[in-house]
């Protein structure tokens, strides 16, 4: 199928989600992100720095070309399940770089902590990259977890309440700029006089706000207040009740709980026997563990292997993700951990499990 009926199609099913949603009707799509390996989760093991770039823009070129709706990267400098000398490429320089070299898929990161860059700084650069992207920036942000990384890169580690409390300064500097162009803003862990964020993002509402965390006080009623996206847990039950927290913040703040849209990340292994996943985690396994202790390695793994992720044969990934669909997930995030040396079994994904959800 030529590119531009391929993208034809894919822009005909986005008008149409937006015309369901806008006509105020239960959504009946799941859409589908894709996480881009960039060396987190040990997933460019053996592979040369200098080809790290180009395996990453051929998987996102993939990403664009085929049925997902946005790709993704993590914000994080070290290494897990610990940290290593391995590469861990940097999000927001990905960003931009997927943003020249994709032409129609949203970017996204999960997500940006808000205290590894000043908020109104980071407007400025997610404007600048939605412009580059032509309007195809998503803004992932959370109030971060990695102590490691902190400490080594010089930002301390603070109470979870004061990341929270910067997460929600931030957003609200965030929103102000890319609003009016210009962001005042007094707060407690945040000052801004009059900053210019010009260019505004090319997106008519500014950059859609993915808030991310499960917390119940303080992150969900973050999210109530400013998000258009939230993600947590992929584990049905839990699934279930943040999403009660959440729209009960919602009718405390006064905002409409149904215009948020929930998501979850998965990890998945897909193949057409359990035999074969079990090979493929095997070989996971083994190229990671030259990198990291096995119990660490194995530790990491158990969330690729759970009843919660997307791994095993096509027809068990569509049942659960069925059972999240029907619980009001509306988005899935799926990384594959041997996305950057096989591809099979995205494709199979692709083939046999998105159309059956979408």
């Amino acid at each position: 199928m030529p590119a531009g009926s391929r993208h034809g199609t894919l822009e005909q099913r986005d008008q149409a989600v937006d015309s369901v949603v806008d006509a105020g009707l239960e959504c009946v799509f799941v859409r589908f992100g894709l996480f881009i390996p960039q060396g987190w989760r040990l997933d460019l093991v053996d592979i040369p720095p200098a080809d790290h770039w180009q395996v990453m823009r051929d998987l996102a070129h993939h990403a664009d070309g085929g049925p997902w709706d946005s790709l993704w990267v993590y914000d994080h400098f070290h290494t897990v399940p610990v940290p290593t000398d391995e590469a861990t490429h940097e999000a927001w320089s990905l960003m931009a770089a997927y943003a020249a070299t994709t032409s129609r898929i949203k970017l996204g990161q999960m997500c940006t902590a808000m205290s590894y860059r000043n908020p109104v700084y980071l407007s400025k650069v997610a404007a600048t990259t939605d412009v580059i992207s032509g309007g195809r920036v998503q803004m992932g942000i959370g109030g971060g977890w990695y102590e490691h990384e902190w400490r080594a890169y010089g930002y301390g580690f603070p109470s979870a309440g004061v990341r929270l409390a910067r997460l929600d300064e931030g957003v609200q500097i965030m929103r102000d700029a890319w609003r009016d162009g210009r962001a005042s803003f007094d707060g407690k862990h945040y000052q801004v006089d009059g900053a210019i964020v010009a260019p505004k993002p090319l997106q008519d509402n500014g950059i859609p706000l993915w808030i991310a965390g499960g917390g119940e006080k303080v992150t969900l009623k973050i999210a109530a207040k400013h998000a258009q996206y939230t993600n947590f847990t992929s584990e049905p039950e839990g699934f279930r009740h943040k999403s009660e927290v959440l729209e009960g913040h919602c009718r405390e703040v006064g905002t409409d709980y149904g215009a948020i849209v929930r998501s979850a990340n998965f990890n998945a292994v897909v193949a057409g026997s359990e035999a074969e996943v079990r090979d493929r985690v095997e070989r996971i396994r083994a190229r990671q563990s030259t990198k990291a202790n096995a119990e660490a390695v194995d530790a990491m793994l158990a969330s690729v292997t759970s009843a919660d992720s997307a791994s095993g044969t096509p027809e068990q990934v569509i049942e659960r993700l069925t059972r999240l669909r029907d619980l009001g997930c509306e988005y899935a995030i799926l990384y594959f951990p041997e996305a950057a040396y096989d591809r099979s079994g995205i494709e199979l994904f692709e083939r046999e499990v998105i159309p059956a959800l979408s």
